[in-house]
């Protein structure tokens, strides 16, 4: 290496310092002003959670939109989400329940949502997620509501159905399965654990690599990490997280049979959000039962300029071919069109329960 260039290397790099140390001295004041406002929150008797995703959402899209390189845009979004996830634990750490044990993809979501910096709670069920955080012993749950191969999770549907929390947030997960084991031979495995969901998504290649193996469902893929590091002729199919706190080996990755297989996951909370201006709705309804009655919902979107993602039926259990009907649409409760339609939606069916408004999945 000549002289000129090791002069060029030393320059670049004394540049790199002075700017990593107005980096630190940045960081630091910004902590200092989270701690600020927590200490003014706490004046006005602010105790439970300081946490306000609409404000959180317009950082991160502000900051997103500005970059102008060579960091990406995800990049980008990651760094200023750990950032506010490490300041807000200077204020209170967030408590937020997941899908156990530690490990699952669902664990992997929150972290995405609210960064690192959270007492993240492991619970056994979805419904156990809904009751602490119905209790108060976690401000956040955050639970899967439907995969991009599979369909929905109906028990989360369930859940929103009889809870009186509110949903505050969603997360869409690209979902990476990898085959794990205590051996490295595909012949020696006798099970294949995971969850039922991860199975159904690998379904055309554990037929095709291991059809001679009996597949078990379990209450979640980091539980099936955790049977398979039990027993020598065992597998499970889960995340790589999954592999390294259970001590397994990854004997074959991504093994889903779509390319593109992703995870949506909803985060639910008490507290209502309020709008960012780029928000979703979600809303629970049952149907007067006459011919039209579909049409008197959907037509009042229509004519406001209201786009509906989503709408999905589930069994009421009331009574023989009673629905209850599970709708997506864009907008925030506050937003003057969204309320409008409402109004006029209410007045066709026999149930109206709003799930929601919160700000729609940041990638």
């Amino acid at each position: 290496m000549s002289g000129s260039t090791q002069k060029e290397l030393q320059s670049i790099r004394q540049e790199i310092d002075h700017i990593d140390d107005a980096l630190l001295e940045l960081v630091n004041r910004r902590a200092g002003c989270a701690q600020k406002v927590a200490e003014i929150k706490i004046a006005q008797g602010e105790i439970d959670c300081f946490h306000r995703p609409e404000r959180e959402a317009e950082v991160l899209r502000r900051m997103m939109d500005k970059n102008e390189g060579p960091l990406s845009r995800q990049t980008i979004g990651r760094l200023f989400r750990e950032l506010m996830s490490e300041c807000l634990a200077l204020e209170k750490p967030l408590a937020v329940a997941f899908l156990g044990p530690e490990g699952t993809f669902t664990q992997q979501a929150a972290f995405r949502h609210f960064g690192h910096a959270i007492c993240a709670t492991p619970t056994a069920s979805i419904d156990d997620i809904f009751k602490v955080v119905e209790r108060g012993v976690c401000q956040y749950g955050v639970v899967p509501v439907e995969n991009s191969t599979e369909g929905v999770i109906t028990h989360t549907l369930d859940s929103l159905l009889h809870s009186s929390l509110v949903i505050t947030g969603e997360v869409s997960l690209r979902i990476h399965h990898n085959l794990m084991s205590r051996t490295h031979r595909f012949d020696e495995i006798d099970v294949v654990y995971s969850h039922q969901q991860s199975l159904a998504q690998c379904r055309q290649w554990l037929d095709r690599f291991l059809p001679q193996a009996q597949r078990t469902a379990v209450s979640s893929n980091a539980e099936a990490a955790r049977l398979a590091a039990q027993q020598e002729h065992a597998a499970a199919i889960a995340g790589e997280v999954a592999a390294d706190l259970y001590g397994l080996h990854i004997l074959e990755r991504d093994i889903e049979d779509e390319p593109d297989n992703t995870t949506r996951f909803l985060v639910v909370g008490r507290t209502p959000v309020g709008p960012t201006g780029g928000d979703k709705t979600s809303l629970l309804l049952t149907l007067q039962n006459h011919p039209g009655a579909l049409y008197g919902v959907l037509e009042p979107f229509a004519r406001h300029g209201i786009s509906m993602s989503k709408i999905e039926s589930r069994p009421s259990r009331k009574a023989a071919w009673d629905y209850v009907f599970f709708v997506d649409v864009e907008g925030h409760l506050k937003d003057q069109s969204l309320d409008l339609a409402l109004k006029e939606v209410a007045e066709n069916v026999t149930l109206l329960k709003i799930l929601g408004s919160y700000p729609r999945a940041i990638d």
